[in-house]
């Protein structure tokens, strides 16, 4: 199994970087991550006086998978996603909710030990890791590894974890995957500037996907549902954005009629913010598997 480590990272997901690694379709291959601050506020004496900040959101890669052209879609089923033994959770005046309450930047370091985040001597959070940063080389110019868009990159959603599986669109030869920005825990929405952030290795099976069910956006499977996810300059951008992918998938992917998609959505449908920090805000819709199970349709890798 191929290991990519973190010495091979980047700051910009773009057509031009060098692959530092190649795989076949279907293999399994190890990513290796710093954290979002390239783990420069591990050491207890870090402070953000001290240390001169590299550039935030390295992302490990990128990996050309053979085979993958534009038009295509990677599949990326993650296996599993190790975590490192302290996370750090961040607050200040530059992004989030109540950032006014802050007249400078904050951290926390929180060690993570057996599945939980020991945040202090009251309070004990089960992890659940997930991967803030993943994505493929978008069309056009390189986008910073901060900006979510329709290649992927800092979507911060938290679906994508453990179990799952993440459809991109390939915009370039061989896809160009890289991913990073770990958490070890993040609160739907992501209100003030960061979830726990950690190094860790994620373990993923990348295979490609040619068929009539290829869209140009990001796409999600769980075991029971299908998600669509869409990032823009405003939540209220990206919730419509998202709304009409999974609308457009159902009618124009699955088959249903018009007025079915719509009914269906409106009952089952859970409109999700993913983040509201990031440079493009990114917001998911999810359908449950059993309803387009139902119209014959069980995977974007092949019904």
């Amino acid at each position: 199994m191929k290991v990519i480590t973190k010495e091979f990272i980047t700051n910009v997901l773009s057509k031009d970087n060098a692959a530092c690694a190649s795989i076949q379709a279907g293999e399994t291959v190890v990513f290796e991550m710093y954290d979002c601050f390239t783990n420069q506020f591990l050491p207890e004496e870090a402070t953000f006086e001290n240390v001169v900040r590299k550039p935030g959101n390295p992302a490990t890669g990128p990996l050309y998978v053979e085979g993958a052209m534009p038009g295509d879609m990677l599949r990326i089923e993650i296996l599993d996603i190790e975590l490192g033994p302290v996370g750090i959770v961040m607050l200040g005046p530059n992004s989030g909710s109540e950032r006014s309450e802050f007249s400078k930047k904050v951290l926390k370091r929180v060690p993570v030990k057996d599945g939980k985040a020991y945040y202090d001597g009251k309070v004990e959070i089960p992890v659940e890791p997930m991967i803030g940063v993943i994505g493929v080389a978008p069309a056009g110019e390189g986008v910073s590894t901060i900006t979510p868009m329709d290649h992927g990159g800092n979507m911060d959603c938290t679906q994508i974890k453990k179990g799952a599986v993440l459809y991109l669109p390939v915009f370039a030869e061989g896809g160009l995957l890289s991913m990073g920005d770990f958490h070890a825990i993040m609160g739907d929405g992501e209100v003030e500037d960061c979830g726990l952030e950690i190094e860790g290795r994620a373990t993923v099976r990348v295979d490609v996907v040619r068929n009539e069910y290829c869209v140009p956006y990001p796409m999600i499977e769980t075991e029971d549902r299908l998600i669509t996810i869409a990032s823009a300059e405003d939540v209220e951008g990206a919730w419509r954005a998202a709304t009409r992918q999974m609308y457009d998938f159902m009618k124009e992917k699955i088959g249903m009629e018009v007025s079915d998609a719509g009914m269906l959505l409106t009952m089952t449908g859970n409109l999700i913010i993913c983040q509201t920090v990031n440079p493009m805000k990114t917001v998911r819709m999810e359908l449950p598997r059993y309803i387009t199970q139902s119209y014959g349709f069980y995977s974007i890798f092949g019904s």
